[in-house]
């Protein structure tokens, strides 16, 4: 059985510029400390290829269950400069709830 992040998660994504910033937020702890362990700054960048040109950083919010991404140089220049047609990045959120996770 195929597991998803969106069967552990929602989220929420917007941008800063050319900053775009994604977060998660677990639905119980069990699925906090899954999405810790599998849900890395590197298997992000990997995820989403070529758009994101820049760092990725992983923050971890375990009060609230919740990790944060920050995104740099992912929304091709932003939304004053950028063709794309999510420019803002307000639905990477959604991409990221599509990744499929290693079994455990």
């Amino acid at each position: 059985m195929t597991v998803r992040v969106w069967d552990l998660a929602h989220g929420r994504s917007g941008d800063k510029g050319d900053i775009c910033n994604i977060g998660l937020i677990a639905r119980s702890d069990e699925a906090y400390e899954r999405l810790c362990r599998q849900v890395t700054s590197q298997r992000l960048r990997d995820h989403f290829g070529a758009l994101i040109k820049g760092d990725v950083d992983r923050y971890e919010l375990p009060n609230i269950k919740a990790l944060n991404f920050v995104c740099k140089g992912a929304l091709d220049g932003g939304g004053t400069l950028s063709l794309r047609s999510d420019h803002l990045g307000k639905v990477m959120y959604t991409w990221l709830l599509r990744m499929e996770l290693d079994d455990e």
